[in-house]
């Protein structure tokens, strides 16, 4: 999964991704410090993997990840080419979801490139920039199928009816992650890179001294603008992720008590984008390696066992499963089968979050 950091420039992107990914982006106090895109890999966190490791002391130990990356600073104008805007726009097109990192805060310290932090106006900045690009795209799209048309080949209708469709709601303004599509026309709009298709994350960057008491104005504003779009929203703090990612777990975890807080932004990002990209995690464990394989809600056995290796899906025979909390509770597998509790699914069975699969296959 790649997740790509946006927002205007000195909202604490670069603040955000150098405390997640330990990776040292250059942060500064002036717009446009990010150049080129930052990346950066980050393990999530799974406290069923540890507990599989416990159990289990393989020789390796490999958990799911996500990418970050930490995309320039965006500004009015963007998708005309300001502030190196269409270079940056390109490297948005790659990703899987948007991280839209939005300022919640005011420090007359932290210079805003609007003079001051105003989360709908800077939200409408970035999504109108995405929604101009987009129509770029989709003009090109239209004028390239409606000349095939002309060719004689009416077969093309159908797909510029759809792309028509999404242009008039870009027009409009309307992201095109709103348009009302069915099967068939979402099969026709997966060729095109549409940035305003893409399912956003919104960060709200509180101040520190807010993180007790996150229920603030501007967060609200954040959350009533992600309700109505179906997104997800998460209340970080980027100072606070930073100093976080400084400290070794157990100075963290005092840490986090200290500030009456449960859990860090970073596993807050990671949930949330999960659940915005529909994506769920199933487990293999033995002596060798325990590790945790991200795959699409909804997905069957073999098409699972493919993500291991495409000879599994070929040549899928069958999958062993057990539910975690019951392989934990039997405290092994051989207890586990000894209670009835491992299945034996076939090539319909469709996973579930946590399940701790062995793969039978032939080729």
């Amino acid at each position: 999964m790649k997740l790509g950091i946006v927002g205007l420039p000195n909202v604490g992107k670069s603040t955000l991704f150098n405390a997640i990914t330990k990776a040292g982006a250059e942060s500064a106090n002036y717009p446009f410090c990010t150049i080129e895109p930052n990346v950066g890999v980050v393990s999530v966190p799974d406290e069923r993997l540890d507990k599989l490791a416990e159990m289990y002391n393989p020789e390796k130990y490999t958990p799911a990840v996500i990418e970050f990356v930490d995309i320039a600073g965006l500004v009015k104008g963007a998708s005309k080419g300001e502030g190196l805007g269409n270079k940056f726009l390109s490297n948005i097109r790659e990703v899987d979801a948007i991280c839209h990192v939005v300022r919640c805060f005011d420090d007359p310290d932290v210079v805003h490139v609007d003079g001051s932090a105003d989360p709908a106006r800077d939200i409408g900045v970035i999504e109108l920039e995405l929604i101009l690009s987009d129509m770029e795209i989709m003009e090109k799209r239209i004028e390239r199928t409606q000349k095939m048309m002309k060719g004689g080949d009416k077969s093309f209708a159908a797909e510029l009816a759809v792309y028509e469709k999404v242009y008039a709601a870009l027009e409009a303004e309307k992201p095109a992650r709103l348009v009302e599509l069915d099967e068939e026309e979402r099969q026709f709009m997966k060729e095109v890179q549409l940035i305003s298709m893409k399912p956003v994350l919104y960060c709200a960057n509180i101040a520190e001294d807010d993180i007790k008491n996150p229920d603030i104005p501007y967060v609200n504003v954040v959350k009533d603008i992600a309700a109505k779009s179906g997104s997800e929203v998460v209340v970080i703090s980027a100072k606070i992720e930073d100093e976080l990612g400084q400290l070794d777990p157990e100075d963290r975890e005092m840490f986090l008590e200290d500030l009456g807080i449960d859990s860090a932004g970073l596993d807050k990002m990671i949930k949330a984008s999960y659940k915005l990209l529909g994506l769920i995690s199933y487990l293999t464990a033995g002596p060798q390696e325990v590790r945790a394989w991200t795959i699409k809600e909804g997905t069957k056995a073999p098409q699972a066992a493919g993500k291991i290796h495409t000879d599994f899906e070929r040549g899928f025979i069958r999958a062993e499963v057990v539910a975690y909390d019951d392989l934990v509770s039997c405290g092994s597998m051989t207890a586990a089968k000894e209670k009835g509790l491992v299945r034996s699914e076939g090539k319909e069975y469709v996973m579930k979050d946590g399940d701790v699969v062995l793969f039978r296959f032939n080729v």
